[in-house]
């Protein structure tokens, strides 16, 4: 059949094109979703024969070996409002159904009410891969778009496969039985419940495909060559040099006479003349017979693929075109795509080796997930892993990412016993809600580390699968998702193994008190700053002298690692006097031929891997931090005891460690003590029906055409009102065009006032003299007026305002900003030129808990301010954080708020007040991550 045919807008102008979707199923297969055409009707036809009379039975509730005309009539044709059909579609044929038709109040076609009937019918042959559950998210989905709130479905009691499809879902529902037949009714609205269910279900599918991909019963290489030094032939020798006797591998060029074997294996013209299965085939053809590879792959049920061929989009606009066409031919064949552009993929699992990759070795066996998006930099992954004698559960390096993406294997790696801990190399996200979502639970069992390239905005490598939203992602807001979600953010790839191996080798630290043991006192006492630097408690190092022994060693670790009040030890050595490691003594040279000199005392690598037992015993990480040791850091290894050649490496892969595991413990904590508290003076209703009146002013309609979007900034009243109804008091303002008006202004709201400009180019500018405070009479008023009249160019085009003075206390500065790739994000810091000039700012996903706030506050590095610092009254802190959940709550209900800024508000020892508000709406933005299951279509 034609896929082109599938739909055909122009002959129906309303086709709801955002309908269509593809999907993940349970076993972790491809489909699409999309609605059902009048040009369907020999689908239709063909899907229905090749279902069980029993299924039929279920459906019609009567048998019904085939449909009428009339009945493919009424199935096709649909006005996608009050009757709407959708089907699921693998390889240009439906293997699912699902259709509503609205009805009012007593069951009877309508076209205004608000309830619908719908029923589903899946293949046999399909029956099981949760393809029902994924209908039925999207038809609801498409339901609430056109006004429809409740689903009803009548369903006979043997069909219990389709009556757990509706109590599954997790929707609010009502069950009655009458008749020989099952009546439910469900709510459409989503339920924490049918929001858990979906991303449960999301888990095992994107899980399960990532684990098709990587243990194959078969593989294929298509365009493999002559040569031995192509692309193609170099995956068909990684592949065999990994694959197990009982997996075949094959090989494909179009080209390649009868009868012609490479390396051991036959080639065939095309992937079709395989006999039996392909689970897997790396396309390395040149990019114009992409296309043909990809439509034989599918024909001959190949599961996924790699390819590695490029010329996408990273080529620009024609090649971003290629790729999209590429995955949605791949999808639409069941298949998931690695690439293009691709490095490979590669797993270390003795029973499912593969090495589908440019990597000339397969990585010995161990507990690293390793993900990156460049090919360069995976080379360098897995040499540096080599090189450390580190092991990897499995690698994917994706190029383009194009369709398998990071958040697809950190499912997976969730699953997998093999991997501890997962490195990634990030350039760029896909989807920055989702990823974290999933790694904030995965971070909770398993350590991820992370480098992220292209930390400037601008800088986003070409070729990159992200959407509008995403490309211009802060990396202040990048760290606060990685904040939020346990992510370790690491600047180096040398970094990135320095804190991955301690974290796989040692166990997590339970505090911050490290003690400082060892051989040299210079080494112990940069060891010593390092911690200091790093927000880590050092206890006074331990100088056991260059002549200590092995026993010295012993018994100094001893001590230290007994001790409760120590959680880590770092042990640092350099050469005993007199060897090789010296080079230069008394104006000799020792050479490495001297058999006296070595660069190690083999007793002190005895001495460390006993203390290296015990700290594991004990629940206390041991690192070892040496300078021109080359030999130990080898005898340590198979105690599992990390070697840094300086001390700042060690301390800093052990900051990470001890952050982490302080993330992990708040974050189990908060799970049985964190709340987003119930605040009075909240009237949700209210504050809509402000933002809704703001948004349908001519001011709002005038800026939707504008570029950027149609975001509005509120006056001043508006912005108070709004707040107001959050309990968010501003202190008013009153207008101060003359002195007149300033005067009776302070009159009415009382002495002492202070007059301040309020016009854009001078708002929180004090630095410019705009701000006059302590006015406590009419006469200093007068004159404060006359004084910034003359300065800032007339009082009106300053824009001079009155203001009650507030009470003395610390300017802070309070922001929510809601992220189109992220969320909002609830931010805070200090006012004034200093904490701005130096980033001094601390971000929170938004909702806000009352454990989020009160870390919030105390983050920024100015926070001592906030505390009675020098001496000073500590301010009302309990104040400030309400007012921070206020805020977060505000946002949060309140979708079509893009910002809120505060500034300042002014901290009191005793309550705070607002000076300055700013509010700006717009459009409720489209909110991917709550909507049915759908694979991303960049």
């Amino acid at each position: 059949m034609d896929d082109s045919a599938a739909a055909t807008p122009e002959q129906q102008p309303d086709y709801p094109q955002h309908w269509e979707a593809d999907i993940l199923l349970r076993d972790g297969g491809t489909a699409r979703i999309r609605p059902i055409t009048p040009a369907d009707a020999g689908r239709l036809v063909e899907f229905y024969e090749q279902v069980s009379d029993q299924s039929k039975y279920f459906r019609f509730f009567a048998p019904y070996p085939r449909l009428s005309d009339k009945d493919v009539r009424r199935f096709t044709h649909h006005d996608f409002v009050n009757r709407v059909g959708l089907a699921v579609v693998v390889r240009d044929r439906f293997i699912a159904t699902v259709r509503y038709d609205r009805i009012d109040a007593e069951g009877r076609p309508s076209d205004t009410g608000t309830d619908a009937e719908v029923a589903f019918l899946v293949q046999d042959a399909h029956q099981g891969r949760g393809v029902a559950s994924a209908l039925l998210e999207h038809i609801a989905a498409v339901a609430q778009e056109r006004g429809i709130r409740r689903f009803q479905a009548e369903v006979l009691p043997e069909n219990r496969k389709m009556v757990k499809v509706f109590t599954d879902a997790g929707y609010t529902q009502h069950r009655s039985f009458a008749d020989g037949v099952v009546h439910l009714e469900f709510d459409l609205e989503q339920t924490e419940r049918s929001l858990a269910v979906m991303r449960a279900r999301e888990h095992r599918a994107e899980a399960r495909s990532v684990q098709r991909l990587l243990t194959p019963r078969s593989v294929a290489v298509l365009g493999v060559s002559r040569n031995p030094q192509t692309v193609g032939r170099a995956i068909l020798r990684d592949l065999l040099g990994s694959a197990p006797a009982e997996r075949p591998v094959h090989a494909v060029n179009r080209n390649a006479p009868p009868g012609t074997e490479l390396d051991g294996v036959p080639v065939h013209r095309s992937i079709l003349d395989i006999p039996g299965p392909v689970d897997l085939a790396v396309i390395a053809v040149p990019e114009s017979a992409v296309p043909a590879a990809v439509a034989e792959c599918g024909a001959h049920g190949v599961r996924g693929l790699v390819v590695v061929t490029a010329g996408y989009a990273e080529t620009g606009p024609e090649g971003r075109d290629r790729q999209r066409a590429l995955v949605r031919q791949a999808r639409a064949a069941g298949m998931r795509v690695i690439g293009p552009n691709a490095f490979g993929l590669i797993n270390t699992d003795p029973e499912y080796p593969l090495n589908a990759s440019l990597a000339p070795r397969l990585p010995g066996r161990g507990g690293f997930g390793i993900f990156c998006q460049s090919g360069a930099i995976g080379v360098a992954l897995l040499e540096a892993a080599h090189r450390r004698g580190l092991g990897v559960s499995s690698f994917a390096s994706v190029g383009n990412r194009s369709d398998v993406s990071g958040n697809d294997f950190l499912q997976y790696w969730a699953e997998d016993e093999a991997t501890g801990v997962v490195l990634l190399y990030l350039e760029s996200f896909g989807n920055p809600r989702k990823f974290t979502r999933i790694a904030r639970r995965l971070a909770a069992v398993k350590p991820i580390v992370v480098v992220k390239g292209a930390r400037h905005t601008g800088s986003l490598p070409p070729g990159h699968a992200v959407p509008a939203t995403a490309t211009g992602l802060r990396d202040a807001t990048v760290d606060a998702l990685f904040e939020q979600a346990g992510v370790i953010r690491v600047a180096t790839i040398t970094e990135l193994y320095d804190t991955g191996e301690l974290l796989a080798l040692q166990p997590l630290p339970p505090g911050d008190r490290v003690a400082v043991v060892g051989n040299s006192d210079s080494l112990g006492l940069l060891t010593y700053d390092a911690l200091l630097s790093a927000g880590l408690r050092p206890r006074t190092p331990v100088d056991l002298t260059t002549a200590a022994t092995g026993e010295n060693f012993r018994i100094a670790l001893d001590v230290a690692l007994a001790d409760p009040a120590v959680d880590a030890v770092i042990a640092v050595a350099i050469p005993p006097i007199g060897t090789s490691a010296h080079a230069f003594m008394g104006g000799r040279l020792t050479g490495e031929d001297d058999p006296a000199m070595g660069s190690d005392d083999p007793e002190i690598a005895a001495a460390l891997l006993e203390a290296g037992g015990r700290a594991k015993e004990l629940g206390k990480p041991l690192v070892l931090a040496h300078l021109a040791l080359t030999d130990l850091p080898t005898r340590l290894r198979p105690g599992g005891i990390p070697a840094y050649p300086a001390p700042e490496r060690a301390v800093h892969a052990l900051a990470h460690a001890v952050h982490y595991a302080q993330w992990r413990r708040r974050t189990a904590e908060a799970e049985e003590t964190a709340r987003v508290p119930e605040l009075d003076r909240i009237d949700e209703p209210g504050a809509r029906t402000l933002v809704a009146a703001a948004l349908s002013t001519r001011t709002a309609t005038a800026a939707r055409t504008q570029p950027g979007g149609a975001r509005i900034t509120l006056s001043d009243a508006e912005a108070r009102e709004l707040l107001a109804r959050y309990g968010v008091d501003v202190s008013p303002t009153l207008p101060a065009p003359d002195e007149a008006t300033a005067v009776a202004a302070a009159a009415s709201l009382g002495y002492p006032v202070a007059l301040k400009a309020t016009a854009p180019h001078l708002r929180h500018r004090p630095d410019l003299g705009s701000v006059r405070l302590d006015l406590t009479g009419e006469e200093g008023l007068r004159r404060a007026h006359r004084e910034l009249d003359a300065l800032l160019g007339g009082a009106a085009q300053a824009e001079l305002v009155v203001q009650r003075l507030a009470p003395r206390g610390v300017d802070t500065v309070i922001g929510a900003t809601v992220d189109p790739a992220v969320g909002a994000i609830l931010s805070f810091g200090l006012a004034g030129a200093p904490a701005e000039l130096l980033g001094d700012t601390a971000h929170r996903l938004v909702p806000a808990t009352d454990q989020d706030v009160a870390g919030l506050i105390r983050e920024v590095r100015a926070a001592p301010l906030l505390f009675g610092w020098r001496g000073a009254e500590a301010v009302d802190t309990g104040a400030l954080e309400e007012l921070l959940l206020r805020v977060s709550q505000l946002v949060d209900d309140v979708p079509e708020i893009a910002s809120v800024d505060l500034e300042p508000v002014v901290v009191a020892p005793h309550g705070l007040a607002i000076l300055g508000a700013r509010v700006r709406v717009a459009p409720l933005p489209v909110r991917s991550d709550l909507g049915p299951r759908a694979m991303s279509t960049l």
